[in-house]
């Protein structure tokens, strides 16, 4: 409570904060939370394509005192949705797969109730597929990797609701498509992802983190506050899934994947509004939106969040006005959605 009541101080504060001074000093009052010896944040406003806030706030690594900076890669979680939905939409263009295809087509192990299951509605979280998390044993002391989730799956034929009639957020459906783009490609996952997303836009430090591969470079890790102290909590059993959520990335390398989205270098213009067009409307969470593909859609804006034990982030972009906020914080308070939209309110005209 205490973290809250100070955020909203400062939400009033920036917002009877007028000029560019002030706007930084507000700007501050919002970030005060992540400054100092704690777990802390980057935040990147970007205009017209350039950074007009571009810093780090606190500390990436609490136990070697390593500060925050736009370097910094976070755990994104599940802005990582995004991407993997990009990957399904390059394969539709190389004519590797259509998105009425069924997903047991691709993942023949899936039982029958799924044969109506399009990879559409698990990009807009229509399928009905029960929830991964749902499903695991009381006894799990591993952590979960995809083919465990495929197997759990396989092993259900229950689901939530006939596929394309109603909305769910479903992060299984994007473990199911990162395991699909591995299947049309021909390739891993993380190879599919670097090769043709993070080296055609140069995002240099960008991976999909799996054990045993690529270590992360500058890397944040997560920390929760319990009883007063910070607590790493980096990992935990669902933070080896990778299509739902195992991307990390920075602003800096962020920024990228934010141009790109402005124009053809990477998506087709046709991919990029079914990315960004509304498909379905989103119920049980607590804002207003509609789904596009790894995208929310609320009035001028396409969103998302991402949260997983110890990382909790947002993007947020006006498209109309070339205006994109991002922040990435490595600690599991305060949320930094309200905080992304009153930094914004300054730079919005």
């Amino acid at each position: 409570m205490r973290m809250l009541s100070i955020l909203f101080a400062s939400i009033t504060l920036f917002a009877s904060a007028a000029g560019g001074t002030d706007r930084m000093a507000a700007v501050g009052q919002l970030m005060q939370n992540y400054d100092g010896n704690v777990p802390g944040a980057s935040l990147l406003v970007l205009k017209d394509g350039k950074p007009l806030i571009r810093r780090g706030y606190g500390l990436a690594n609490l136990e070697q005192h390593e500060q925050v900076s736009p370097a910094t890669n976070y755990r994104l979680a599940s802005v990582s949705k995004q991407f993997t939905a990009a990957a399904i939409l390059l394969l539709v263009e190389d004519g590797k797969l259509k998105l009425d295809d069924s997903i047991r087509h691709w993942l023949s192990s899936l039982p029958a109730t799924t044969d109506k299951v399009t990879l559409h509605q698990l990009l807009s979280h229509t399928g009905g597929l029960i929830d991964y998390e749902d499903l695991m044993p009381a006894s799990t002391t591993e952590q979960l990797n995809d083919n465990d989730v495929l197997r759990m799956l396989s092993a259900t034929p229950k689901s939530y609701f006939a596929p394309g009639t109603a909305y769910r957020y479903s992060n299984s459906g994007y473990v199911l498509l990162g395991l699909v783009v591995e299947q049309a490609s021909g390739q891993s996952l993380p190879a599919f992802l670097q090769q043709r997303i993070f080296q055609p836009l140069h995002m240099d430090h960008t991976l999909l983190y799996v054990r045993g591969g690529p270590e992360v470079s500058h890397r944040a890790y997560g920390y929760s506050e319990e009883n007063g102290a910070w607590k790493r909590t980096d990992q935990d059993l669902t933070s080896a899934t990778r299509g739902d959520g195992g991307i990390y990335s920075s602003i800096d390398d962020l920024a990228k994947w934010d141009a790109a989205l402005y124009d053809d270098r990477l998506l087709g213009d046709a991919s990029r509004k079914l990315a960004f067009g509304p498909h379905a409307k989103v119920v049980g969470e607590p804002y207003q939106a509609s789904y596009g593909f790894g995208w929310r859609i609320t009035g001028d804006t396409l969103w998302h969040s991402g949260e997983s034990i110890g990382f909790r982030n947002v993007i947020v972009r006006w498209p109309k006005q070339h205006l994109t906020v991002m922040l990435l914080s490595n600690r599991n308070d305060p949320e930094p959605y309200r905080t992304a939209l009153s930094i914004a309110e300054s730079f919005l005209h």
